[in-house]
C-alpha cells in the first residue's frame, strides 16, 4: 500500500487505544482482489483521520465459516480466543468490511460475554459523511446493488448502502430481487468453500445475469465473498461487460483529491 498501518498491539506499547478496531477479515486478508476494497477503506479512514489499527498477525478468524457448517466446537474457541484478545487491549469499537464477520460479533459474540460496538464499512463510511470528516466529489455512473444476505436480509442494512451510493452521485438500477428480498451470491453458509454440485447452474451465476440484465455499468456489492462470487459469475458470462466493484471502492474513487 505504501502506508504505514499500526497494529493494536503496537499502539498498546506506547499506551495508547485506536478509535477503531479495523478487521480486516479472511477474504480480504487472502485474496488478492479482495485486499483492494481493505485498501480502500485506509484510504477512507486516513482521510478523514481516523484513528485506527488492525491486529495483524494476531487477527484470527471469527469463527462464522464453522459454525455455518456446523462445527459449534470450533466456532466457540475461535470466539473465545478473539474475546479474550479484544478485552486485554481494552477494545470497545470494530469495523469491518465483512457483513458475516459483522453479523457474528454484534449478534452472537454477546452470547459469549464479547460486547463491544460494532459497525459494517458502510454504516461507518455513512457516519464519517454525515459529520464532515470526508469530502466526495460525484461520479457519474450508472450501477446495480447486490444486496449482501448478512447485511440486508438478516441485518436489516438496506438502506445504507443506497443512501451511500447517492452521495457518491452514482444512478441506481435495481435487479428484480434486491433489498431484503435479494437473492443469495451463493458463498454463505460456508458454501464459498465447497465445490459446485454438478447437474444445476451455480447460484453465482445465475445471480451475475440478473445484475448484467440491469444494463450498469458496475454491479455493486458490500461484501470481499459477494464480489468474489459476482466476479466469477459475471467472469463465465460476459467477462468485460460490467465492472464488479465494492461500495467502499467507489467511495474512495470519490474523495476529494
Amino acid at each position: 500500500m505504501g502506508i504505514s498501518i499500526p497494529t493494536v498491539a503496537e499502539l498498546a506499547a506506547k499506551g495508547e487505544k485506536p478509535e477503531i478496531l479495523f478487521w480486516v477479515g479472511c477474504a480480504a486478508s487472502f485474496d488478492d482482489r479482495a485486499r483492494k476494497i481493505a485498501q480502500a477503506f485506509v484510504r477512507i479512514l486516513n482521510a478523514a483521520n481516523v484513528k485506527f489499527a488492525i491486529l495483524g498477525n494476531e487477527e484470527r478468524c471469527t469463527g462464522d465459516p464453522a459454525r455455518r457448517a456446523g462445527n459449534e466446537f470450533v466456532f466457540q474457541m475461535a470466539a473465545m480466543q478473539n474475546i479474550e484478545l479484544f478485552n486485554s487491549y481494552g477494545i470497545e469499537r470494530i469495523v469491518t468490511l465483512c457483513p458475516h464477520c459483522y453479523n457474528t460479533f454484534k449478534n452472537e459474540y454477546p452470547d459469549l460475554g464479547g460486547h463491544y460496538e460494532v459497525w459494517h464499512a458502510v454504516d461507518y463510511a455513512l457516519k464519517l459523511i454525515e459529520e464532515g470528516r470526508l469530502k466526495i466529489k460525484k461520479l457519474k455512473e450508472i450501477v446495480t446493488l447486490h444486496d449482501p444476505c448478512y447485511l440486508g436480509r438478516i441485518n436489516d442494512k438496506v438502506e445504507e448502502p443506497r443512501k451511500l451510493l447517492a452521495a457518491i452521485g452514482l444512478t441506481l438500477r435495481e435487479m428484480p430481487r434486491h433489498g431484503k428480498r435479494s437473492f443469495c451470491c451463493g458463498a454463505g453458509g460456508a458454501q464459498i468453500f465447497k465445490e459446485e454440485e454438478e447437474g444445476r447452474e451455480p447460484v453465482y451465476r445465475e445471480r451475475a445475469r440478473e445484475a448484467l440484465q440491469t444494463g450498469a455499468q458496475t454491479i455493486v456489492t458490500a461484501c470481499p465473498f459477494c464480489m468474489i462470487m459476482m466476479r466469477d459469475g459475471v467472469r463465465d458470462l460476459a467477462e468485460g461487460q460490467a465492472d464488479v466493484k465494492d461500495i467502499i471502492e467507489l467511495l474512495s474513487e470519490g474523495l476529494e483529491d
